[in-house]
């Protein structure tokens, strides 16, 4: 990457995340810095439990230009949290990455050189530091988005992608709540034809928190998700 981009926003999903949060907007502000002119990053509180909104709000007052919160009073999921961002941004390249800690923000600039060329250039987990059923549900996934969806990724659910602001604008409404929301974007990015690159990241093992995406509740919900959704563009 030879020169800023114009602009640039990007927003963090927290949920319960308080031992995460300070560091992980810590090290992405110089990364943004760095890689554009206009810049926020959006820290988004899906109804945390913990001190995660405190301490969101605590870090927001030190640079209230480029640092905001945006708080869902309820905890309403993964996709909850994604559209809560989706919706606040305010810059024509929109980033989110997961706020638990295992990415690395320094690799933007692998998908800000692709963008030029995309509409949404997604992250492909060199090596995803995640226990063994996590990786047999991603296997499952790809699967069933294929079998449901027509449309095969390696990595479908990897907390790390980056938007055109008018591919985001012709993939709303989005409606998933959960963890399918990732199915969603492309689904209905495949629909639109929506041009999508993939990029390699690194992927680290979560240090702090709690990982939900194991959880049967989260499982179940996704399932049934994914058939309104399925549902939902046959439909249309």
């Amino acid at each position: 990457m030879e020169k800023k981009i114009p602009e640039l926003s990007l927003f963090f999903p927290f949920w319960n995340e308080e031992k995460n949060i300070e560091r992980v907007v810590r090290e992405a502000i110089p990364v943004m810095k760095g890689v554009a002119i206009k810049w926020e990053i959006l820290m988004v509180d899906d109804g945390s439990s913990d001190r995660t909104l405190e301490l969101a709000q605590k870090i927001a007052k030190k640079d209230p230009l480029h640092l905001r919160v945006i708080h869902n009073k309820v905890n309403h999921g993964y996709g909850g949290a994604l559209k809560s961002g989706f919706k606040n941004a305010k810059y024509n390249i929109v980033a989110f990455i997961d706020g638990d800690g295992q990415f690395d923000a320094a690799e933007i600039i692998k998908f800000l050189d692709l963008i030029g060329s995309a509409d949404i250039v997604i992250g492909k987990r060199k090596q995803r530091q995640d226990n063994h059923f996590r990786h047999v549900l991603m296997n499952l996934l790809k699967i069933w988005d294929f079998l449901l969806f027509g449309f095969y990724f390696p990595d479908i659910d990897c907390g790390f992608k980056v938007f055109n602001k008018s591919a985001v604008e012709k993939i709303l409404p989005l409606k998933s709540e959960g963890a399918m929301i990732t199915t969603e974007i492309l689904a209905k990015a495949k629909k639109e034809k929506l041009s999508i690159m993939q990029v390699t990241v690194n992927h680290y093992p979560r240090k702090f928190g709690y990982q939900s995406g194991g959880n049967l509740r989260v499982i179940l919900r996704a399932v049934k998700e994914s058939l309104l959704l399925w549902m939902d563009l046959w439909k249309n």
